[in-house]
């Protein structure tokens, strides 16, 4: 780009102040490991992504982890379950993709998978339906379940602002002996 004068040229030099060369070579050297190949030599990192070759092999890789995501998530894994696409690909957070692996084991086998499952089968909806007269019953059997005996009362307690007495004796008492 050609840089004419007055305000181009302060931005191409303000630009050119905040380029890093050891970023730009941890860039090329990520992007290396994601796509198992390496650079063209004697190329510039510019020069290697202007193509567009090795940029959508980049996303290609990560896209593959986005496209499994969506499609565990439509097979009943919900969102919570699943890791995020960094968790694996940079492997922030292992625990959470074999925790997925184990929610889509589950799921699948909900949705007719006969292989082997690993984990906890999935729980299955159950419903139950109750007479009228059963469950009249049951309002009388959970007050005597609960503990409940009546109401709240205040019987045997002493009167508000009265000293008390405990472990069965009473202090004011004992400073009269």
């Amino acid at each position: 780009m050609e840089v004419v004068g007055g305000l181009d040229r302060d931005l191409a030099a303000k630009f050119a102040g905040k380029y890093d060369p050891q970023r730009e070579r941890e860039a090329r050297e990520w992007i290396e490991s994601v796509i198992e190949r390496e650079f063209p030599s004697q190329v510039s990192f510019q020069d290697a992504l202007k193509d567009g070759v090795f940029l959508c092999e980049l996303i290609n890789k990560m896209e593959n982890i986005n496209f499994f995501l969506q499609a565990a998530e439509k097979l009943g894994v919900n969102k919570h379950e699943l890791f995020q696409t960094v968790d694996l690909y940079e492997g922030k957070n292992m625990v959470q993709v074999v925790d997925s692996m184990y929610a889509l084991s589950r799921c699948a086998e909900a949705k007719g998978y006969r292989g082997q499952r690993i984990g906890p089968k999935l729980a299955e909806k159950k419903e139950y339906h109750f007479s009228a007269e059963t469950l009249a019953e049951g309002k009388n059997i959970v007050p005597v379940l609960t503990g409940y005996s009546g109401g709240a009362s205040l019987k045997g307690s002493s009167a508000f602002g009265s000293r008390r007495e405990i472990g069965g004796i009473d202090p004011g008492k004992l400073a009269t002996q």
